[in-house]
């Protein structure tokens, strides 16, 4: 088996990413509108946004995807890095491609004079819980949402 790698999006990974985008959204059992999908993917790729995207590959496949972005805080004069969506495929799950991605993530903010880099999941995410505990223990914020 060979080895994954991480590198940045590339406009040629649409496809990819777009297919590992609505397998997310489905896990999540959630949706956007396609708009909203076309959004997000032109600013992942455009150099003056916020936001970013990593991609995870092996044998020339892109099987995961790690959207993040910078936000300015009021607890530092550095922003925080907010790893916003993390997936990979069912079928490369177990292979260190997660793991592989939510590192470069931090490489990535470390790079970018990041303070903080978080993100969250569900509580019923149990094998990506399993993962997380072994990079960073778990914070004790409990999260409130409200639709606007």
């Amino acid at each position: 088996m060979s080895e994954t790698t991480v590198r940045p999006l590339a406009p040629q990974d649409s496809a990819a990413w777009r297919r590992l985008w609505a397998g997310y959204l489905r896990f999540y059992r959630a949706s956007v509108a396609d708009d909203v999908t076309d959004a997000t993917w032109a600013r992942l790729l455009d150099p003056d946004s916020n936001m970013a995207c990593l991609v995870a590959e092996r044998d020339g496949a892109v099987i995961g995807i790690c959207n993040y972005l910078f936000h300015d805080s009021t607890w530092t004069v550095q922003p925080f890095c907010y790893l916003n969506d993390l997936y990979v495929d069912p079928a490369a799950r177990g292979s260190g491609a997660a793991r592989a991605l939510i590192l470069a993530c931090e490489e990535a903010a470390r790079e970018a004079g990041a303070a903080r880099l978080y993100w969250t999941t569900q509580e019923y995410n149990g094998a990506a819980r399993s993962l997380y505990d072994t990079i960073v223990p778990r914070s004790s914020f409990i999260v409130y949402r409200k639709g606007l």
